[in-house]
């Protein structure tokens, strides 16, 4: 039988992402500013520049690893087999949880909560356009493979 071409996703995640920031700052800005409450700026910009360190690594780390493993990165592509090394050890989407990482850092050194309240709509569209269609066209394309991979690797953490 042969393997589907790609996961079917349209558009690429990291877009979830930066609309979520983009809108949250726009709120923020032209709506209604809503500060972090009793979190001072300065513990704000150190708590979130660490976060966007943090979250650029782990994606970096994720992308090394399917580079490796001579795969696809980006979902419009297919991929070439299930990568169980590097941080897929312990996480089934280590970019995706690098990028929501990096997203609460970058709420945080804006000094926003807008970003933090819109996270979970931006979780839901990953999940719902990208992550379920990613994870049909594994088990299709690798079966129990990937099976035997969702059942021993968490999806997040």
């Amino acid at each position: 039988m042969p393997r589907p071409d790609n996961p079917g996703v349209r558009f690429p995640p990291p877009f979830l992402f930066v609309a979520g920031l983009l809108v949250g700052w726009a709120l923020d800005r032209y709506v209604r500013g809503l500060p972090l409450g009793s979190i001072s700026r300065d513990g704000a910009d150190a708590v979130g520049g660490t976060l966007v360190g943090a979250g650029l690594v782990l994606m970096a780390w994720g992308m090394i690893t399917f580079r490796r493993a001579k795969t696809a990165i980006i979902p419009m592509f297919p991929a070439t087999g299930i990568v169980r090394g590097g941080p897929y050890r312990f996480t089934r989407n280590p970019m995706y949880l690098g990028f929501t990482v990096t997203y609460i850092g970058s709420s945080l050194a804006m000094y926003t909560a807008w970003p933090l309240i819109l996270l979970p709509l931006v979780i839901w569209l990953l999940h719902r356009f990208v992550i379920v269609r990613e994870e049909a066209y594994l088990s299709r394309a690798f079966g129990k493979e990937y099976d035997t991979f969702r059942s021993e690797v968490r999806r997040w953490l």
